[in-house]
């Protein structure tokens, strides 16, 4: 089957097409050059008929640390995460990578969307692991843009003068699981609803200073 090109899709005229995908992962501490990747989740997001963003399906993996990572004793502690668990279903960073880009380059062709961004709570410390995992494993091409991102700390701090993850959630009468929390589909799911609420909330300012003609398309 075909994949429909769509270059004129509301999610690819909202933000300068570019595909927003929220990503968490979990490491093994805070040094992106030496510290095991170990959980990686991905929500994509789209466009309803109603011109609201929203989540799509969740990919999750559990990964496991590459040859030599390093893992601090105290981000276990954090995560939970037992890396060496005999049931833990752990595939290569190799394998999850590609997964996850394969599902985005999907969505990109549907949508006419040219680069993925990506969204994070604290973005910047994802992405310095993700491009590290990216140049350890030699992958040629990443679907996502190099340095750009939208933070949600940014973004939370904005529209609620909230910076934390979980305070984040309180203000905006989301609810907050603290036992499911640094889960990395969790926290990507959590994160996905919150820049989706703080988006369609921007959304009457957005429309407001869009051209008369461009007014209601995405409705």
């Amino acid at each position: 089957m075909t994949t429909k090109h769509n270059s004129n899709s509301p999610i690819s005229r909202r933000f300068r097409n570019f595909l927003p995908v929220v990503v968490d992962l979990e490491t093994g501490g805070f040094n992106s050059a030496t510290d095991a990747l170990l959980e990686i989740a991905a929500v994509i997001l789209d466009i309803n008929e109603q011109g609201k963003i929203f989540a799509e399906e969740c990919h999750r993996y559990h990964v496991a640390p590459f040859e030599g990572a390093n893992i601090e004793p105290a981000s276990l502690e954090v995560t939970g995460i037992d890396p060496h668990h005999p049931l833990r279903p752990a595939i290569p960073e190799r394998d999850a990578l590609q997964r996850i880009f394969r599902e985005i380059r999907e969505k990109m062709s549907s949508t006419g969307c040219s680069r993925a961004i990506l969204v994070a709570h604290n973005a910047h410390f994802d992405l310095g692991f993700l491009n590290a995992a990216i140049a350890r494993n030699n992958i040629k091409r990443s679907p996502f843009h190099p340095f750009s991102v939208f933070d949600t700390a940014t973004l939370g701090g904005v529209a609620y003068g909230q910076t934390v993850l979980a305070r984040m959630a309180e203000a905006a009468d989301m609810s907050w699981d603290s036992s499911s929390a640094h889960s990395a589909a969790y926290d990507a799911q959590q994160t996905a609803d919150l820049f989706c609420k703080i988006v369609n909330d921007f959304k009457p300012v957005y429309d407001n200073r869009l051209p008369i003609e461009n007014v209601g398309k995405d409705d």
